[in-house]
């Protein structure tokens, strides 16, 4: 039990760490990619047992509604064989405290690559009393024992309509860079 719990606390220190690294807001690299359509912002959550994280936003201009995305490293937190297998394991891994708590799925999953990671990403309508929107996307993704959360908070109920734009930010050389940083590759 002593060797868990120093090992949880490794991590959350290695995590909290990661997510510290300097990162200029709004820093945009030369890829092709949407990445410039998102403006990173102040993280807007207290720190927790995973430390903080990056947040981004993107304007209803570029992205037909006002998206906040918010991004996390969650070092040594799991299975390093199966990595996110299922609905279940995506469910327990996601952000839903940073939205309120109480979600409630719109369908099943589905599985998503993310550079060399793989993971699932799953729509979700937010149900809490104090809801910072209607909706969002919950993408988990992992790097052997290490996993990275992104959640998308929507305004509106249609999370399938913006997924493609996520992926491709996701994917996206400003994310690729902090996901090797925070995730000491």
């Amino acid at each position: 039990m002593a060797l868990a719990l120093a090992a949880g606390l490794v991590g959350a220190i290695a995590g909290y760490l990661a997510s510290a690294i300097p990162w200029p807001a709004g820093k945009v690299t030369s890829d092709t990619s949407d990445a410039h359509l998102w403006t990173e912002v102040k993280w807007p959550f207290p720190v927790d047992q995973w430390g903080t994280g990056r947040a981004f936003a993107c304007k209803t201009s570029d992205c037909g509604a006002e998206l906040k995305l918010y991004l996390r490293a969650k070092l040594g937190a799991w299975n390093c064989t199966t990595g996110v297998a299922d609905d279940d394991d995506l469910d327990r891994m996601s952000d839903f405290d940073l939205v309120g708590g109480e979600v409630s799925p719109f369908g099943v999953g589905r599985p998503v690559t993310i550079a060399w990671m793989k993971g699932r990403s799953r729509a979700y309508a937010l149900t809490a009393h104090n809801r910072p929107g209607r909706s969002a996307l919950s993408v988990v993704f992992n790097d052997r024992c290490d996993m990275i959360v992104a959640t998308v908070v929507l305004p509106h109920g249609q999370p399938a309509t913006i997924e493609p734009t996520v992926m491709e930010f996701l994917n996206s050389r400003t994310v690729l860079h902090w996901a090797e940083l925070a995730l000491g590759i």
